[in-house]
């Protein structure tokens, strides 16, 4: 019978960053859990400011931005839904809570990517398995939804750059291709291309 790990042994701490060594190289540590909040916050918040002609600053964007609101608060909902069957529901309820403060509705199963920005925000609504890549921009009313009761893949997918204007519905799992532009209340139900 096989004995117990100590810590130290075989199993890296909980406390130290993990080291990835790839032979020849130095070993690189991986940033702190804290440190990669403080980097994607600051990113949040860089952008939120970039895409926003009426920011003035962080602070005041971290205070009174309800898109930005939405995001964090879907990340946090996010990592529970995936952490584990236990936390989904927490995760439902923090998601609800976000919809009630902020009036977007982002699904805790939703993967979302880096520097995502919503301006406004009011209307918004995105189902549980829809993607959305790195620098995407969208508007006020906008949703991507389903339009299937299947419990498969049934939400869009938003590549990278892409900017989805006021209103806009993608339904179904189509593609918006990376760079795209989606028009203000445009219906699209079929991929579009990059």
């Amino acid at each position: 019978m096989s004995q117990p790990m100590h810590q130290g042994e075989d199993e890296p701490s909980r406390d130290r960053p993990h080291l990835h060594v790839v032979e020849g190289e130095e070993p690189v540590t991986q940033p702190s859990l804290w440190e990669r909040i403080r980097r994607t916050v600051r990113e949040d918040l860089d952008v939120a400011v970039a895409k926003d002609p009426a920011a003035t600053s962080r602070f005041q964007m971290a205070l009174v931005s309800p898109g930005l609101h939405a995001v964090w608060l879907h990340r946090v909902s996010h990592a529970a839904w995936q952490r584990s069957v236990l936390l989904r529901l927490p995760a439902r309820l923090l998601s609800n809570l976000s919809r009630s403060v902020t009036g977007v509705e982002i699904h805790p199963g939703a993967v979302i990517g880096r520097r995502f920005f919503i301006d406004h925000g009011m209307g918004v609504v995105i189902g549980e398995t829809a993607e959305v890549g790195d620098d995407v921009m969208m508007y006020h009313g906008v949703t991507l939804g389903g339009r299937s009761l299947s419990h498969g893949k049934r939400h869009p997918t938003v590549e990278d750059g892409v900017t989805l204007g006021a209103g806009a519905r993608v339904i179904g799992p189509v593609v918006i291709g990376a760079g795209a532009q989606v028009g203000a209340n445009a219906v699209v139900v079929k991929d579009v291309p990059a």
